[in-house]
């Protein structure tokens, strides 16, 4: 991937974004795919993962750090119980537009996850969802981990670590941090969004994670009237994609590879 960041900019916001070419290409250039980090995530946090994805799929893959992380500019305000809204309703089908995106796969990673739910289940097409360790609702364990990260950020080396990937370290943190545990969002909930969803979703998820319980992927097979295909992983944390690459490169690439062929039969 080139390391140099290309620039988004919205709402007098800088998003810092970069796109990997595979060498050898099967989507139709108006086919690509979106990557959604988690919500202390950026594009460096992604590592190598966009380019083994561009390799394994044959598409374009898009990765881009969201308001306050990377080295996007960094938050202006404290965030609200709507922040993902923001960042799929308003935020996302603008990145799309500039570019030239028109029936992403998005790939979504917790927070980017739920943000990928949130686009499809808010009325816009996509040709495929990939939701990894996705949130639907809170539940306790989340939040307690959440406070476990706050007491590891106050006392430990974590913003030195997390400073690998974000320029200003106490914008990433906190927006992310204190939103999550404030008491309005403890209500936070999708489902009405799942509800409302019109692309297959392929579901990766811990079993074991620390962030989320199985009880949010089963949200979403209930409750989603498009189909779900799920994998579940042993032996493994809070980011599928690390803990076992290679299991989740190929079950992406399939999924992949089955959304274009129906998109190309329509």
């Amino acid at each position: 991937m080139n390391n140099l960041n290309s620039i988004f900019e919205v709402n007098d916001r800088r998003l810092a974004y970069q796109c990997v070419d595979p060498q050898s290409k099967l989507g139709k250039p108006e086919d690509g795919i979106v990557l959604l980090h988690e919500g202390l995530g950026s594009i460096e946090l992604w590592k190598n993962f966009p380019k083994d994805l561009a390799e394994v799929t044959g598409c374009r893959v898009f990765v881009y750090s969201r308001y306050g992380y990377g080295s996007s500019t960094a938050l202006r305000e404290k965030r609200t119980t709507d922040y993902m809204h923001e960042e799929a309703l308003t935020i996302l089908p603008k990145f799309l537009e500039y570019i030239g995106v028109e029936r992403p796969i998005l790939i979504g990673h917790s927070d980017g996850a739920s943000i990928s739910l949130i686009h499809n289940g808010g009325g816009y097409d996509v040709s495929g969802l990939v939701l990894l360790a996705p949130h639907v609702f809170v539940e306790e364990l989340t939040v307690n981990s959440i406070q476990a990260a706050r007491v590891a950020f106050e006392n430990t080396g974590l913003p030195k670590k997390l400073a690998r990937y974000h320029e200003n370290v106490e914008s990433a943190f906190w927006g992310w941090n204190d939103i999550w545990l404030s008491r309005e969002f403890q209500n936070w909930n999708i489902e009405t969004y799942v509800k409302k969803l019109t692309s297959e979703s392929l579901l990766i998820q811990s079993a074991d994670d620390p962030y989320g319980t199985l009880a949010q992927i089963e949200a979403i097979e209930k409750l989603s009237p498009a189909p779900t295909q799920r994998m579940i992983l042993e032996d493994c944390g809070h980011s599928p994609h690390v803990d076992h690459p290679n299991k989740t490169l190929d079950s992406i690439g399939r999924f992949v590879r089955d959304c274009l062929d129906e998109v190309r039969y329509e």
